[in-house]
């Protein structure tokens, strides 16, 4: 595998992680989608994705025709899946991560929906610029939905106040889909260091 391209998070010298981040190895892509308003908020952790995650593509804007544009290559839409942002607060699933139809149902035979994504769309921003996100790309409707479940809340901790408890960074969420997709169940512990570490020098002793 050849290395990565050295990166820089562009995050103030104080809150940088970048040196010595170690490529997590993923095969599926993530590609975020990232509000732009969201781009220069100090504790934003797509940028920390950008430099961990091996396979990942990132795009800071409103709207795309489409997901061949976003992504800027052709793939299948239907062998990708989106985090989607509509399942019910009082819904519950058991396992972290869960493939859901139109009414957030969840599908039979899930590994075989899941073996067969190659790649996840994530939103990046706040909740209600996610949403605007979403609803501003109408070819997202075209990708499997997934839904996460996380076992704890999100380190932000009262850092962002987050509308619901499962509200996730976007590093967190994209780390717990690939950790579940890929059977890899160190990714998303090895995910979270750098992003720990800038949590740990933003937070006063």
């Amino acid at each position: 595998m050849s290395e990565k391209p050295a990166f820089a998070c562009l995050k103030p010298a104080g809150l940088c992680t970048c040196q010595g981040l170690t490529p997590l190895g993923n095969k599926r892509h993530v590609l975020i989608l990232q509000h732009p308003q969201e781009q220069d908020v100090t504790l934003g952790t797509a940028c920390i994705a950008q430099g961990i995650l091996s396979n990942v593509t990132v795009r800071i804007g409103l709207s795309w025709p489409n997901l061949d544009k976003a992504l800027g290559r052709g793939v299948q839409p239907k062998r990708w899946g989106v985090l989607y942002l509509g399942a019910r607060p009082d819904q519950k699933f058991t396992e972290p991560l869960t493939a859901v139809n139109r009414k957030g149902e969840p599908l039979p035979d899930q590994g075989a929906v899941l073996r067969n994504l190659d790649g996840i769309v994530v939103l990046d921003g706040t909740w209600s610029q996610a949403k605007a996100l979403w609803w501003r790309n109408a070819w997202l409707l075209k990708l499997q939905r997934l839904v996460l479940a996380p076992a704890a809340p999100s380190r932000y901790g009262k850092l962002r106040k987050e509308p619901r408890r499962d509200s996730l960074s976007t590093l967190e969420a994209a780390a717990l889909c690939l950790t579940t997709l890929e059977n890899q169940p160190d990714l998303f512990t090895r995910a979270m260091v750098p992003f720990e570490e800038m949590l740990k020098r933003h937070r006063p002793a």
